[in-house]
């Protein structure tokens, strides 16, 4: 662009050569000046800095959820699949709105009506469940009677068959059969019992967890909410700081657009200044070697007169002979002393001229004038920054509103609930340990009751095999066979004394652990509580849409979906209904009125004139006169001075004394050209050498004469270039940059506002820990507690139903062990209606 500007200048000149080097230099003095000038004070990263997004808040916390207990699930399934087949119809929520709702004044023989059938499943159980009940200890009290009489037990002698070993070994093994399953249920009634009573002392633990990762989520999302609010201050207080930095700033920015095209002529310059320098020391050593030069040249000129007037004596004596034929010769002794260059000292005026402009002084000016451009922005902003900083007020006021316009006390109230609830719950928890601690006490008593019955079996099934032989007599039966049907018969009697008080405590937990699981968990764990929670009007002051002012409802099935996939409030609770976001992060009114007083807003920067019209014309003068220095004429008359050869004068002198007979004139003509060789020998030493100093300062002279010549057009086209970018271009550069400035800094705001949007709707109160919750309670109350409870029951149940055949095999398989008082009298062919009855021992 420079060269261009170089081009036109040259053209609009018209064609001297000397004027389009005066315009070259001129520009570059501009160039060098204020590129200086940007070299001092533009400093890196003055500018104002891109805006960046702030960071994003660092999610919070959490405690760890619930985890199932690993000794829970082994019996879940089979639990499930049974408790399944009892209850198969469906979540009741149809029955449960008419026991509820009492406006519709249904008659309670229908809800009753339509409980029972609703729970046939269960009903059917507990009647049986109460018929053994009912039956077991009937039963007991029969067969202890029949004890009571003696016969219990059958006949009093065991008929000795053919048959009768394997009828004893199908009983035993049906018996030890039973004994085993009937142990497998009271092994799963420890572990359940265990399993139980873990879950409920880690209940308390879990259920603080849950609590506190709600709390700590309805504590962040306020203080969410706050970081978001906050960030704008630091938006504001930055732009504020940039404000205030807007002479800087700016300043630097207007400089450093002045700096490309002002580069060349700041180094055109300084070019310039050495180069006159430069050229008056040189033209000073070429004077000095003139004057030298000039008086040798005189004393020579003098000397060699007056050797000629001398022999031009001798020649004219008439005694001479053959003188006169030397005369033309003589004629030959003229020097031409005078050496000079022409024009010299007019272009000695002209660099002296320039060199007492003194550009350095110059350069100071222009460096002030530039240097003070930063001072002059913020003398000229000071009513605008302090009307944007009130208009920066009004913005960070208006986004503060976002807090107030969410609602966010809602949340605290919540918080509020459950930090009551957390108390109540540590409040009865002594209790609750005591309570379980009994419960627990109890069930292993239960786990040993039955337990006992599975080792009187056991050690019945041991003792009476080991005491057993095959062809022993009945009445001859060891002592150790007739423990071991006294064992069993032990056993069965627990069996009568136990079975319908465990039957009891199976009903209940039965009743309590199945509707647990069929109306709660079940219900729970597919999705189909959440809905029935969802019925309006079903639980008072749970309708989440109208108590946040939303013209929508939210279900809160709706809401544990999306915080499942870990949606923020903002689409989960539709707040966009309730808070119009866009209109809070608009700070565009505000924006207009600062991009309007920038706009008013005048900064003014006075013309300069880089160099006066007085020093391009002294510019001008140096080349004009550079072109009249003829330094081939001084050249010419050095070649003419060492032409001179007096020797040849002086060999024909010596010559010429050779033909005389006058020895006077002999003599004299012998000293005069001595005379002639002494001034040929002042000539080679004295004179040469100076000839030479002059003919190199001479051409020293001509080597910065050429470059001072060529730097002159430069400046002067440089600096022309210059002085019209900026007159023509410093007040569009000035509102461009402000221009620019203003971006900036409403930039911040637009890329504040953008991450503000992004991060509420998208950031804020990211709400799987509420799902996690929800979850991690379901796992306390049904995987852990109730599948637990269920388990129980399950085996305690399973251990009751096994008690009949345990009773039926036992008492049946004792009969083989026993030692009986009567044996079989085959030989006695005794008629059977004559033996006696006989019980056993």
């Amino acid at each position: 662009m420079v060269r261009l500007m170089k081009m036109a200048l040259c053209e609009s000149m018209g064609s001297g050569g000397w004027r389009c080097r005066a315009g070259g230099l001129g520009g570059a003095v501009g160039l060098m000046l204020l590129g200086f000038i940007f070299i001092q004070s533009v400093h890196p990263g003055a500018a104002c800095s891109a805006a960046l997004a702030p960071k994003n808040f660092t999610p919070p916390q959490y405690q760890a959820t619930a985890k199932e207990n690993p000794g829970v699930g082994f019996l879940a399934a089979l639990v499930q699949s049974f408790l399944n087949t009892v209850q198969p119809n469906p979540f009741p929520q149809d029955l449960i709105l008419k026991i509820v709702d009492q406006s519709k004044q249904t008659e309670s023989q229908d809800i009753i009506k339509e409980a029972l059938v609703y729970q046939v499943g269960f009903l059917v159980c507990v009647a049986i469940g109460v018929l053994y009940i009912i039956l077991m200890p009937i039963v007991g009290f029969i067969l202890a009677c029949c004890r009571c009489c003696g016969n219990c037990g059958g006949k009093m002698y065991q008929k000795q068959t053919s048959s009768i070993h394997c009828r004893r070994r199908t009983l035993y093994i049906f018996a030890f059969s039973t004994t085993i399953i009937i142990f497998a249920g009271n092994i799963c009634m420890f572990r359940s019992n265990d399993a139980l009573k873990a879950s409920v002392d880690q209940s308390p633990g879990e259920i603080n967890n849950i609590l506190g990762n709600i709390h700590t989520f309805l504590t962040a999302v306020p203080q969410q909410v706050d970081y978001v609010v906050n960030e704008s201050n630091k938006t504001v207080q930055e732009v504020v700081r940039n404000l205030d930095a807007i002479g800087p700033q700016l300043g630097a920015e207007i400089q450093q657009r002045f700096k490309g095209p002002l580069d060349i002529a700041l180094h055109s310059v300084r070019l310039l200044d050495g180069e006159t320098v430069n050229t008056s020391v040189e033209l000073g050593k070429l004077n000095s070697s003139l004057n030298h030069l000039q008086s040798s040249m005189d004393r020579l000129h003098g000397n060699v007169t007056a050797v000629r007037n001398q022999i031009n004596q001798t020649l004219s004596d008439p005694n001479c002979i053959g003188c006169a034929d030397l005369r033309p010769q003589l004629d030959k002794l003229t020097l031409d002393t005078s050496v000079s260059v022409p024009s010299v000292n007019e272009f000695q005026t002209a660099v002296d001229e320039v060199i007492k402009t003194d550009l350095k002084a110059k350069i100071s000016q222009v460096e002030e004038y530039f240097q003070s451009i930063p001072e002059r922005v913020t003398n000229d902003t000071q009513d605008i920054v302090q009307n944007s900083k009130k208009s920066l007020g009004d913005v960070l006021e208006q986004i503060s509103q976002v807090s107030s316009e969410i609602h966010l006390s809602a949340l605290d109230d919540v918080s509020v609930t459950l930090n009551e609830v957390q108390r109540e719950i540590d409040k009865f928890l002594p209790t609750i340990k005591m309570a379980e601690h009994t419960r627990w006490g109890v069930c292993v008593a239960l786990c040993c009751v039955v337990l006992l019955v599975v080792v009187c079996n056991l050690l019945g099934l041991l003792f009476g095999p080991l005491g057993l032989r095959s062809k022993a007599d009945p009445t001859k039966r060891s002592c150790t066979a007739d423990c071991g049907g006294t064992f069993l018969l032990m056993g069965a009697g627990f069996c009568f004394l136990f079975s319908w008080l465990f039957m009891i405590a199976v009903l209940l937990l039965f009743l309590l652990g199945g509707n647990v699981y069929t109306l709660v968990c079940r219900p729970w764990n597919n999705g189909q509580l959440l809905k029935f929670i969802d019925i309006p009007g079903l639980i008072p002051g749970l309708e989440i849409g109208p108590s946040l002012g939303l013209k929508t409802s939210i279900n809160i099935s709706d809401i544990y979906r999306d915080c499942e996939k870990n949606h923020p409030l903002w689409t989960t609770l539709h707040l966009y209904e309730l808070v119009d976001l866009e209109e809070l992060l608009n700070i565009s009114k505000y924006t207009e009125q600062i991009q309007q007083q920038f706009e008013d807003t005048d900064i003014t920067l006075s013309s300069l004139t880089l160099l006066s019209p007085e020093v391009q014309n002294q510019l001008r003068n140096i080349s004009s006169k550079l072109d009249k220095l003829d330094t081939a004429a001084v050249t010419e008359q050095m070649n003419n001075i060492s032409r001179i050869d007096l020797n040849t004068t002086a060999n024909k002198l010596v010559t010429l004394a050779g033909y005389q007979a006058d020895n006077e004139i002999k003599n004299q003509l012998h000293d005069e050209a001595m005379k002639l060789r002494q001034i040929q020998d002042e000539i080679d030493t004295v004179i040469i050498p100076q000839l030479e100093n002059l003919n190199s300062s001479i051409r020293s002279l001509q080597s910065t004469a050429e470059k001072i010549n060529g730097t002159v057009g430069e400046v002067l086209s440089n600096v022309g270039a210059a002085q019209d970018f900026l007159n023509t271009n410093t007040t569009q550069i000035v509102k461009t940059e402000s221009r620019k400035f203003l971006d900036c800094q409403l930039d911040y705001f637009t890329v504040y506002a953008d991450w503000a949007n992004l991060t509420i709707t998208q950031q804020v109160g990211r709400c799987e820990p509420v799902a996690r919750a929800v979850d991690s309670a379901e796992v306390v109350l049904c995987t852990n507690m109730v599948e637990a409870l269920n388990a129980f029951w399950f085996s305690l149940g399973w251990c009751m139903i096994f008690f009949i055949p345990s009773i039926i095999f036992s008492i049946k398989l004792a009969k083989h062990y026993r030692k009986m008082k009567y044996s079989d009298a085959k030989e006695s062919h005794i008629g059977m209606n004559h033996i006696p009855r006989a019980r056993m021992k």
